[in-house]
């Protein structure tokens, strides 16, 4: 009970001291960013969650927008903090602003747990009504070392099957970049940090079926991804198999970034 409670009050204080070095005049008011991290790896299609101190809450990684950034940048710092990646997918896909949306703040409720010594300003400021900037990325998830801060205990990969309960509007913002991830496959490609350098169709497929939820046509798809010009043909075989070995694929990256650009020509 001793060693409890002197842990406890070591990551208190050490969360105040944060929060004290905070100039809150530097973040604009009422305006925020929530990410979507999206992992994949082996076939499974991961979100990256963080647990919040002092309570058993998860939420997603986000924070406050600084008056001199771009909404943009601050998402891509926040995605940088979490997983120490930089120029990866990154799109925005959604404002969240209803009124009610922060009901019940968490951090109105953190701050009134660790009161002493936190200034009222700081409170008032998580008392307004905010907006948040939904963002969503894809990362291959074996590649990250997840970063938790001062404010939260844990940050770590979730299955989309396993999601715990999150705070304030935050299953919202999941469900939303996932319908808006699953509708961005019809218009733009996706694959490129996610699979190796060289890859198989069979193993462009199941990424689309997992992130689809569920299994396509294996000659249709063939077919259509052959037809966006995105892929190079190896003339390789994957070797190893117990079966007839597939070919190995790369993706042309002019042709690739192209495509996000100006979309899929004809789509799904």
């Amino acid at each position: 009970m001793g060693a409890y409670f002197l842990v406890n009050t070591l990551i208190l204080k050490q969360t105040l001291a944060a929060i004290k070095k905070v100039n809150i005049e530097q973040f604009h008011p009422g305006l925020s960013v929530d990410c979507v991290i999206f992992g994949f790896h082996n076939s499974q299609l991961k979100v990256l969650l963080v647990k919040m101190k002092f309570t058993e809450q998860w939420s997603l990684p986000g924070g406050l927008v600084h008056r001199e950034e771009s909404v943009e940048y601050a998402a891509g710092r926040v995605l940088k903090d979490r997983t120490g990646l930089e120029n990866i997918f990154l799109r925005q896909f959604y404002l969240f602003g209803e009124p009610d949306r922060a009901k019940g703040n968490y951090n109105v409720q953190m701050f009134e747990h660790m009161s002493p010594g936190v200034a009222t300003a700081m409170k008032n400021f998580f008392q307004q009504r905010f907006v948040t900037v939904g963002y969503y990325a894809l990362v291959d998830f074996s590649n990250v070392v997840p970063h938790p801060d001062y404010f939260s205990d844990a940050c770590s990969w979730w299955s989309l099957h396993e999601i715990p309960p999150l705070i304030i509007d935050h299953e919202k913002i999941l469900n939303k970049a996932l319908e808006t991830l699953r509708l961005q496959l019809k218009y733009q490609p996706i694959g490129y940090q996610l699979l190796p350098e060289k890859f198989t169709m069979p193993e462009l497929q199941k990424l689309y079926e997992t992130i689809l939820g569920k299994e396509l046509d294996r000659r249709n798809f063939q077919r259509k991804m052959l037809s966006y010009g995105i892929l190079k043909s190896l003339g390789e075989t994957r070797k190893g198999g117990a079966h007839k070995a597939p070919y190995l694929y790369s993706f042309d990256l002019e042709q690739y970034q192209k495509a996000l650009e100006e979309g899929l020509e004809g789509g799904w």
